[in-house]
């Protein structure tokens, strides 16, 4: 039954997906990012450095319990968490394997736009963020599209995006999340796939009715570890691989503009499908623009809107030029130099985007330690991605139909997490695909229509003049 509903469902999702990956998104992310990069002066190069000083200056993985909400390190953990998944390590994989090395720089490029996007998603997530009775924050997209539009339209809009990201986030990322490590884990350690989704869904259940609090205590800790075990192995390998890193570094700036020498095509298909795959796969890596983040970064004990825009800024560096880059040059330098199994872009058979980071850390480890090292460190990463998205959609919830349908929801997004594990690889990931597409169309909208509340933060940060 399930194999039948996949066949009928695959070519409807994909072929709505082309249309919004190559012809929306791509306009929107950019158009953005750019716009808020413009507007604010380059905030993400003038106060990069602020950032990182709120980020590192006073880190501690012993946050402790908040009177409300989160503390400013443990918001931006959470929102790591949510970042740093499976789009690093399987989604930086399959935008190389479908638009080849170069789909690497326009991630960057759409990284690099987003970081000034995130910060007007922090900075208006603060601003616009309402406290309850129990003095516990309630914040994110919702409550700033009801913000930049009054009446009925912002009520779509809000309840649009409340919908989908339910979907996308809740329910079908969480698929994704379980299904990779589930994949991995089989692969790796032989061990079936729906036993992981049993374990998995036992231990998300605890944490999940544990609330914010127990969230908080887990990111803080589990996000730095993961990030430290995962860039060492990474160095490692791109230190055994040294010599290959200026050939790597170059094919992914001349496949950028020359995709078609190494997946095929005609000139203007092969550069569609580069950008394309970069701006989707880079969406659903760093989330800049989609609306997701700014759930956590709401939670964050600060005053001043800016102070955490900042702090979301470091999470997609962290996130895509440090965590993503460091998989990218891995594959590359392994699979796609001269003597890797990929260098004419012939992709062998058994070569998926679930196992070609395994396949590329198992040419310096080994194959099985390889496979292991990857399947552990995914564990992780899609692990922290699950326990993010389960608050992020658990607020829009909230929003949709009051505290009382928050049990009902855990309990549908635990059941997913399990089918995750049973379904094909290849659904899952287009499912997910098109409704985070559909979730950056209200955001958008939202962070065009109230540009000058965001720039009227920065203002005082970035010396900007306010143009009246």
């Amino acid at each position: 039954m399930l194999e039948s509903l996949e066949a009928t469902l695959y070519p409807i999702v994909s072929t709505i997906n082309v249309y919004l990956s190559s012809y929306i998104l791509v306009f929107l992310l950019i158009g953005v990012g750019l716009w808020y990069t413009i507007n604010t002066r380059f905030v993400q190069i003038r106060c990069f450095g602020e950032g990182m000083k709120k980020v590192f200056g006073n880190l501690s993985l012993h946050g402790g319990r908040q009177e409300q909400g989160m503390s400013s390190f443990q918001a931006l953990a959470t929102a790591i968490a949510a970042q740093v998944g499976t789009g690093n390590i399987v989604g930086a994989s399959g935008a190389i394997l479908t638009g080849g090395p170069g789909a690497i720089f326009w991630m960057w490029i759409i990284a690099f736009f987003g970081m000034a996007t995130i910060y007007a998603e922090a900075t208006l997530a603060i601003k616009t963020r309402i406290t309850d009775e129990k003095g516990d924050f309630h914040g994110g997209p919702v409550y700033y599209i009801t913000t930049a539009f009054r009446g009925g339209f912002g009520k779509f809009l809000a309840g649009f995006f409340a919908v989908a990201i339910i979907l996308a986030l809740g329910f079908m990322g969480c698929m994704v999340q379980s299904n990779s490590i589930g994949s991995t884990f089989q692969t790796a350690f032989g061990v079936p796939s729906w036993i992981v989704g049993i374990v998995l869904v036992v231990i998300c259940g605890i944490i999940f009715l544990g609330g914010v609090q127990r969230l908080a205590s887990v990111t803080e800790k589990l996000v730095p570890i993961m990030a430290v075990i995962f860039l060492v192995g990474g160095l490692a390998v791109l230190v055994a691989r040294i010599q290959y890193l200026p050939a790597t570094f170059g094919m992914i700036f001349h496949y950028a503009f020359e995709p078609q020498a190494i997946i095929g095509g005609g000139f203007g298909h092969a550069i569609k499908t580069a950008i394309s795959q970069g701006a989707k796969r880079g969406l659903f890596s760093n989330e800049a623009g989609m609306g997701s983040t700014p759930h956590a970064h709401a939670q964050a004990n600060v005053t001043d809107p800016h102070d955490q825009g900042v702090v979301a800024m470091i999470g997609v560096f962290m996130d895509t030029f440090v965590v993503l880059t460091l998989n990218a040059l891995v594959v590359i330098s392994t699979l796609y130099t001269s003597d890797g199994i990929l260098y004419t872009g012939v992709i062998p058979e058994g070569i998926s985007n679930t196992n070609l980071a395994q396949t590329a850390f198992g040419t310096v480890f080994g194959a099985d330690l390889g496979a292991m090292f990857v399947a552990v460190c995914l564990f992780f990463f899609a692990f922290s991605t699950v326990l993010g998205w389960n608050l992020f959609g658990k607020i829009n919830v909230i929003y949709l139909f009051g505290k009382k349908a928050a049990p009902v929801y855990s309990v549908i997004a635990l059941v997913f997490i399990f089918l995750g594990t049973l379904m094909s690889n290849t659904l899952v990931w287009e499912l997910t695909d098109m409704f985070n597409n559909l979730m950056v169309i209200p955001n958008a909208i939202a962070l065009f229509a109230l540009t000058k509340m965001v720039v009227e933060i920065a203002r005082p940060h970035t010396g900007h003049k306010l143009q009246k």
